[in-house]
């Protein structure tokens, strides 16, 4: 049967890759034949092959709420989370679906990732009781739904570093337990196959740790033992996924004990913010690269993409949050349009291509 009747099959394919994702839902509804031409890997490679893809962010946000009757805008105390997405090339914000049984909020300090064409949220507090909810969403941009992982296994973690090699596998490593001990082990989740397989354990400690996948290999910087309780290390362990096993320790591998939240991987360098510079990884040394703008103190969230660094931040606490991108051949800075209604705190956030 025919994809499209009268047209040569190439050629309907042709058709099909220049389908925005909002649209998605809807083609794969009409017949059988497109929705396992949409669910194929080789109609996303196609698609990135003739340039068709969209970048995207997705973010867990904090809602922002206008007064009644007022232009005043509404910062909560304590934020409401909910999922939200940025079209990097046309600048277009809007909301996902709610997760099923979350439609007022996102669980606090959840991890969001991609894999392939889906995000993938993970664990965090519950809004209500506080207690640490091992529990896994899976959202799928082809049928724009969403579905119900596997818990997590073993004990209920918070607060740990999560990464994702963008293809089919998150990893979950260190935050600390219940007891406020910290966590030297790990976990891989398969996300096609919604399966959890432990990792070796790591060398030391790590709570609240920063883990981002680069050049193949899971790096896990810097967080702290129970014992310092929030005084953070300067060292890093990698993981070498093919042979399944840990390195050894790159003891000074940050210049200062400081939070390495802002960590982000890139396609030559690893980057970070710090003391009001973007810092690039150079070989072993950290080396600042650019000013941060003016309006960005307080960092809460940093992606890359295709030679750009994109960080999104305020200017103070309680303050909107705006977004720049870093052109990072050329160092310079482009404001993003940002409108209230998404100038919200971020607390975690992905990047991925459709």
């Amino acid at each position: 049967m025919e994809l499209i009747p009268g047209l040569p099959d190439d050629v309907a394919c042709d058709c099909l890759v220049r389908v925005m994702y909002k649209q998605f839902s809807t083609v794969v509804s009409v017949c059988k034949g497109w929705r396992t031409q949409l669910e194929l890997p080789e109609f996303h490679r196609r698609r990135k092959d003739t340039r068709n893809i969209q970048k995207l962010v997705v973010m867990a946000q904090a809602r922002v709420e206008p007064k009644e009757g007022s232009k005043v805008v509404k910062y909560r105390i304590t934020p409401v989370y909910r999922l939200t997405l940025l079209e990097l090339d046309t600048g277009d914000w809007c909301e996902l679906p709610p997760i099923p049984g979350f439609s007022d909020c996102l669980p606090l300090f959840c991890q969001v990732m991609s894999v392939g064409s889906d995000i993938v949220v993970l664990g965090g507090l519950d809004p209500v009781t506080w207690e640490v909810s091992p529990s896994v969403f899976v959202f799928n941009f082809v049928s724009a739904t969403w579905r119900r992982g596997s818990d997590m296994p073993g004990v209920r973690r918070s607060f740990f570093g999560c990464a994702s090699d963008s293809d089919r596998t998150v990893f979950v490593v260190g935050g600390h337990d219940g007891e406020k001990n910290a966590l030297r082990s790990g976990l891989a989740y398969d996300v096609a196959k919604d399966d959890w397989n432990p990792l070796p354990d790591m060398a030391r400690e790590r709570d609240e740790c920063k883990a981002v996948f680069h050049g193949g290999k899971l790096q896990v910087i810097g967080g702290y033992c129970t014992e310092m309780q929030g005084r953070f290390e300067r060292d890093a362990e990698v993981f070498d996924v093919a042979a399944w096993k840990w390195s050894h320790i790159q003891e000074s591998f940050l210049e200062a004990a400081i939070c390495p939240r802002t960590c982000t991987s890139g396609d030559d360098a690893l980057y970070m913010c710090h003391g009001g510079n973007v810092l690039a990884l150079k070989g072993t040394m950290w080396q600042a690269v650019s000013k941060l703008p003016s309006d960005m103190c307080n960092i809460a969230y940093v992606g890359t993409w295709q030679g750009k660094l994109l960080v999104i931040g305020s200017a103070g606490f309680g303050e909107p949050h705006v977004a720049h991108v870093l052109d990072l051949k050329e160092y310079r800075w482009t404001k993003m349009e940002t409108i209230e209604q998404y100038s919200g705190h971020v607390q975690a956030g992905c990047y991925l291509e459709i």
